[in-house]
């Protein structure tokens, strides 16, 4: 095709280009030579000079259409120079009267307004004519108003499947980065390029993000990131670190950051969706950014492993040996991590050279160490085939020592950050404990750890720092536990693959546009896969099952670049809650709602009081569970009155929950006075653990967005229960809503029912979980309405719970503290963990799994709004709702 090129007369004879017979770009339409007029972006902010006609300028271009987009490209090139989408606005007008131009045509969307000029009246009718009729023909689904008003069909057939926590989410993301043959679409509220996908280490930096997404483009797979430019007053997790590092891995990795906040006049919303895309074909869509802290499993440990004892008594050591490590020289690049101080270790058994290695890093005589692949193989566990190999790139001494790490399984490891920069031996006192494991890989012991540098982390107690250093801790593992992180993700195929990559390309060549930095061809326009070879899957996530699934969205002018916005995930999440029949289970990290339309806007705290309403009114049974953080996640201290950022939007939370006129409680009580109590549960989650010799406890961070009802549908995405998110004018967010096709046996209110099979085992998985069910099979969670299960599981377990972490460690929140003269009171008494620790440990004993009751009249008699002379009262209300 190359000779085509630039060969004009050829080009037009036969009316074909590079892209006319690309299998995935779908059926061939209408090409040939136009004259383009310039302008016609829809740019926020920005009045171009194009809306003169003195100004216009026309140019020779190559038009294209497609079965959902509509392309032209530089003769001269060949390079795509605007990629125009189908979508419901999509028209064709011919005329003067709509174009301003002799035998003109316009071709418009929700996004852009295309002039082009043909040499006749006859000619610009038949290009006129034929676009509409391919289009109509091959693109009519784009074309169509969809449920909830989104961009998005619904499909039928979607293998899909869901994830609690990132543990699961972060290895299959992995095999599917590592599976992509052609294209990488990544976006994230917050991207850290050296977190590790697969833990514990057991493969040096195979699994690391930044080593996935090198190889990747080594191997000629181009990869696309899309960054949330924050103001850096007023956050830290440094974008321009992540994009910096991940463009200079390879000329194949493509970074953008959006928006600018000057020229854009954005500075309050964010790009919030977490996308990972592989091919326009596997979509990873919900509320985990690939970054520091999100990494957990279902034990949502308080602790990692190695880190829990400062001191080690030498007795002790019975049953293993200490490990002793030896750090991987590497040279300074851009992966850069190997060059930070106190790197990653590789662990050797001394039988193959150790003492060779060590004396290389100046050591001196090492100790014999943990040999991981024989305790595997006496557990009757085989490794994994990639065991043997440790990812050598961009390491020339690694190659040399090949031989060393043959049949060997090294694994990563994590010193205590020091302050010199120099590898020293560690002392028995610095090293911790030799702490057992047992995990999915098999028992794991000594410092191996899960979170490395600022992985470990408390943002409560202290926020990110120093993002550029990513293996130095930021805060004393000896001393603070970490927060755990619960979250929900999902993936999807096919179809609505093709329309989370289709949002993705949006954005990106909005991004193209706005900002110019990004508009040489280097960066180039996207273009989205036809959906009539989405079923073609060249890979399949394991574990997937098909139901019905559409991709919602918020967006808006400033974030895609669209005349109007798009609030479809707010529509959804109304329109399930009013048609529920038995229940609601909500987990999110915010609950802001009940409109005023003066401060809050979203119906979805109106949808809950009216359908539970509804069912008071007819005597029905229903449940509405909402699992939220015990406290928002701002640094800040509470127990001292500090946190501004932590109490407004605790404001706005409670308003919504239990105070005021507005709030749910009050509204069911107004008409069923404390019969609300069977119908609406609110709790958090929290756990505890030893942590240095001393009993410690903290809140875990409920990250999720995920709404499941009647065990037959499931929302789960970016977005948060408030304004921000759910609008579609602010926040920029992205979901999927499942719907289960499969039925299997299951029981509702005590008599059998036919449950959608995604649903039931998500929300089975989800009280499990939270309840300790996993641990001890007696408690049932079958059936989630039943009197049984609520009043005798749900409501006991979270309301013991939540008083034995009281009583033993007078954590907050706490219903008794109701005003600061309380909050005083309550942190001049001890707990137990500090009177009676053994005492307190027999009560810890009686904790089952997370659920604990949330604290409604927490600081009630305070106003929690942020004071005049804050800092945080200066932003607008917007902000927090």
């Amino acid at each position: 095709m190359p000779m085509y090129r630039n060969y004009y007369p050829m080009m037009e004879f036969i009316g074909v280009s590079q892209l006319s017979f690309v299998h995935h770009l779908g059926p061939k339409g209408l090409e040939g030579f136009v004259m383009k007029r310039s302008g016609g972006h829809r740019i926020p902010g920005l009045n171009c000079c194009g809306s003169n006609q003195a100004c216009y300028r026309w140019s020779k271009r190559w038009l294209a259409v497609k079965d959902s987009f509509v392309l032209y490209m530089r003769p001269d090139s060949g390079a795509v120079a605007f990629v125009l989408l189908v979508d419901k606005e999509f028209s064709v007008k011919l005329g003067i009267k709509d174009t301003e131009t002799k035998y003109g045509i316009r071709i418009e969307n929700l996004s852009r307004t295309l002039i082009i000029k043909c040499n006749s009246y006859r000619h610009a009718r038949w290009w006129g004519q034929e676009i509409e009729e391919f289009i109509h023909e091959h693109a009519a689904v784009f074309l169509k108003d969809q449920r909830f008003t989104s961009f998005a069909s619904v499909d039928e057939g979607i293998l899909s499947k869901w994830y609690v926590n990132a543990k699961n989410y972060f290895e299959d993301v992995a095999d599917a980065l590592e599976n992509a043959q052609e294209e990488i679409f990544i976006t994230d509220w917050w991207l850290s390029p050296e977190i590790f996908l697969k833990r514990p280490v057991m493969e040096g930096n195979h699994w690391r993000l930044d080593y996935i997404l090198k190889r990747k483009a080594h191997q000629g797979v181009k990869v696309f990131v899309m960054l949330y430019k924050e103001v850096e007053l007023a956050l830290g997790i440094n974008s321009e670190y992540s994009k910096r590092t991940l463009m200079r891995l390879h000329p194949n990795i493509k970074v953008m950051r959006h928006p600018d906040h000057v020229s854009s006049t954005v500075y309050l919303w964010a790009h919030h969706e977490k996308l990972v895309v592989i091919d326009q074909s596997v979509a990873f869509v919900g509320g985990i950014d690939l970054a520091y802290g999100r990494w957990d499993d279902n034990e949502h440990r308080l602790t990692d492993v190695g880190s829990v004892t400062r001191n080690m008594n030498s007795s002790s050591v019975t049953t293993t040996n200490p490990v002793q490590s030896v750090s991987v020289p590497g040279e300074e690049g851009a992966l850069g991590a190997e060059a930070q101080a106190n790197s990653a270790k590789i662990t050797l058994d001394r039988s193959d050279g150790e003492d060779e290695l060590a004396r290389m890093k100046g050591v001196g005589k090492s100790r014999r160490t943990f040999n991981l692949v024989k305790r595997l193989q006496r557990q009757n566990l085989e490794p994994s085939s990639s065991v043997s190999s440790v990812d050598s790139c961009d390491h020339d001494w690694f190659n040399s020592k090949q031989n060393l790490l043959r049949d060997r399984l090294p694994h990563l490891k994590r010193s205590r950050h020091r302050s010199s920069d120099s590898e020293l031996p560690q002392s028995e006192d610095e090293r911790g404990s030799v702490h057992s494991l047992h995990t999915s890989v098999g028992e794991l012991v000594g410092q191996t750890r899960f979170w490395h540098g600022k992985d470990y982390c408390n943002f409560v107690y202290k926020d990110w720092v120093q993002l550029d250093k990513p293996f130095d801790d930021f805060i004393d593992r000896y001393t603070t536990p970490r927060m755990p992180w619960h979250d929900i993700a999902a993936v999807v195929h096919g179809k609505a693959a093709r329309n989370v990559a289709r949002h993705f390309i949006q954005r990106w060549n909005f991004t193209k546009i706005v900002k110019a930095k990004y508009r040489p061809v280097s960066y180039p326009y996207l273009l989205p896969k036809s959906i009539s070879t989405a079923n073609e899957l060249p890979y399949q996530v394991p574990g997937s099952a098909p139901a019905r699934v559409q991709v919602l969205r918020s967006a808006a002018d400033w974030s895609c670049g669209i005349k109007y916005h798009e609030e479809s995930i707010h529509k959804a999440y109304v329109n399930v809650i009013q048609n529920s029949k038995h229940y609601i289970y909500i987990e999110n990290q915010f609950f802001i709602s009940c409109a005023d339309n003066k401060y809050v806007f979203n119906g979805i705290g109106d949808a809950i009081v009216d359908r539970i309403l509804k069912a008071y009114r007819e005597k029905q049974r229903f449940r509405v569970y909402l699992v939220t953080p015990l406290m928002p996640g701002f640094e800040g201290d509470i127990k001292t009155g500090g946190g501004a950022a932590i109490q407004a939007v605790m404001h706005f939370n409670y308003r919504t929950i239990a105070r005021g006129e507005y709030s749910i409680i009050e509204r069911l009580r107004r008409e069923m006075e404390d019969m609300w109590m069977n119908y609406f549960s609110v709790c958090g989650l929290r756990t505890h653990a030893e942590l240095d010799g001393k009993l410690v406890t903290e809140l875990i961070y409920v990250h999720s967005k995920l709404l499941i009802a009647d065990d037959e549908t499931v929302i789960i995405g970016s977005a948060n229960v408030n304004d921000r998110s759910m609008l579609g004018k602010r926040d920029s967010e992205m979901a999927v809503i499942v719907e289960d096709t499969t039925r299997v046996p299951s029981v509702m209110d005590g008599v059998e029912y036919q449950a959608g099979e995604f649903a039931l085992h998500l929300r089975l998985h989800c009280f499990k979980l939270i309840l300790g069910g996993f641990n001890d099979p007696s408690i049932d969670v079958q059936d989630p309405i039943s009197e049984k299960f609520f009043k005798e599981v749900w409501i006991p377990t979270s309301a013991r719970n939540a008083t034995i972490y009281e009583k033993v460690f007078r954590c907050l929140p706490s219903d008794h503290v109701k005003n600061n003269g309380d909050l005083v009171a309550f942190n001049a008494k001890l707990g137990l963990n500090i009177e009676d620790p053994a005492k307190a440990v027999e009560e810890l004993k009686k904790i089952r799994g997370f659920l604990v009751q949330f604290p409604f009249y927490f600081l009630s008699e305070e106003n929690l709004l942020p004071a005049l002379s804050t800092k945080e009262r200066m932003v607008p209300i917007e902000v927090w709702t």
